[in-house]
């Protein structure tokens, strides 16, 4: 018998991942949405899943419900493998094209669901279609798109899943129906324990309410961290540029001169930028092609997210920084920021939590980043 704790149990500590993965990649027809990932979402967590359209956010939580299996790699979900009996009850799922039965009412459609579900909570999933203002005897497919998502929203909820998988849950919701489904929500996350997963492009949404967030871009995973931690990891700098621009460094964040031929960053010529060979030294990040003036020597040895110039003044994201030089001002990044610098640049070095590091800490250990190298950064 699977040893898991019971649905909408209280959290002990000692329980593994929400989502764990290694190695794990998809690959939808040509393109890899994602390869080579290592991450993983602790339990109990509101974590935001932010990527561009197309880059695969989807189809990882399509592998996450079983609905699909990754090309590589593996995929761990409360322990097990996705799909199987052991975690199929404890999953909840809100897909983006929001699948009802278009015949049946609102009513009947929650009785379904009670009916499938033996831990079904019927009084919390009466109570997202009453604050949503759906009417109970309504077709499903006369309903708005709106409606129809609040309704697929609490058979999600009325399950009480240890863990919700969401595609764009807000996306077609007006302002007081959004206000009703995110509160919904944060109360089932906070009462159960429940680990929350969702997709969303709204970036300062996701700031006020989660506190875990996944980005990933062009096939890979860039930040799967703590929001606390990923805020208090960068620093936005800028520095005004001198009539010459700058000297001493190019605008990729690699440095120039006679040992390094390429001009890359990499004096020894091998496609490795990590000169001393230490697979925990970080990478320089190369900065987008608009960026007209290489980076001022206040900059070199730090790793750059994103720089961008406007006018005489150059703008900078960094990442794990150490001391500034006097001659930049340094300001600390809301979650927004960051997020938009690597949506910018998805050739940055990635900020993810170590994958063997335990799920609980002492409040005084510090955590320790690594910076990954992509194996096939171009795929």
């Amino acid at each position: 018998m699977a040893n898991h704790p019971p649905t909408g149990a209280p959290r002990t500590g000692n329980e593994p991942p929400a989502l764990e993965a290694r190695g794990f990649g998809i690959r939808n027809r040509a393109e890899w949405a994602l390869r080579h990932c290592d991450f993983r979402v602790p339990p109990g967590r509101v974590a935001g899943l932010v990527g561009p359209n197309g880059d695969g956010k989807s189809s990882l939580l399509a592998v996450a419900a079983g609905l699909r299996t990754p090309t590589e790699g593996r995929l761990r979900v409360l322990g097990h493998r996705p799909g199987t009996g052991a975690v199929l009850p404890r999953v909840g799922l809100l897909l983006q094209d929001r699948p009802l039965h278009a015949g049946f009412t609102v009513a009947e459609t929650l009785r379904y669901g009670r009916e499938m579900n033996p831990l079904w909570d019927d009084a919390s999933a009466r109570a997202v279609v009453a604050d949503a203002d759906v009417p109970l005897r309504a077709k499903v497919g006369q309903l708005s798109g709106g409606q129809r998502t609040c309704v697929a929203l609490a058979l999600a909820l009325g399950k009480r899943p240890d863990l919700l998988l969401l595609d764009e849950p807000m996306a077609d919701l007006d302002p007081l129906r959004r206000h009703a489904m995110m509160a919904a929500l944060m109360t089932t996350a906070a009462e159960r324990g429940t680990t929350v997963v969702m997709s969303s492009h709204i970036l300062a949404e996701l700031d006020l309410v989660c506190d875990y967030v996944l980005l990933m871009a062009r096939g890979r995973m860039l930040v799967a961290d703590d929001v606390e931690f990923v805020q208090a990891a960068h620093t936005l700098v800028t520095h005004t540029l001198d009539d010459r621009g700058t000297s001493g460094a190019r605008a990729d964040g690699g440095p120039r001169g006679d040992g390094d031929p390429r001009g890359d960053g990499d004096p020894r010529g091998d496609g490795d930028p990590r000169a001393d060979g230490d697979p925990r030294a970080p990478h320089r990040a190369r900065a987008r092609p608009d960026a007209a003036a290489p980076l001022p020597d206040a900059l070199l040895g730090h790793t750059v997210v994103e720089a961008r110039t406007t006018g005489r003044q150059l703008t900078a994201m960094l990442q794990l920084p150490a001391s500034l030089d006097r001659t930049v001002r340094a300001e600390t990044p809301t979650l927004e920021e960051i997020l938009l610098a690597y949506l910018r640049n998805p050739q940055a070095p990635p900020l993810l939590a170590p994958a063997d590091e335990p799920l609980t800490r002492p409040a005084d250990q510090p955590r320790v980043h690594h910076h990954r190298s992509d194996p096939d950064p171009g795929r």
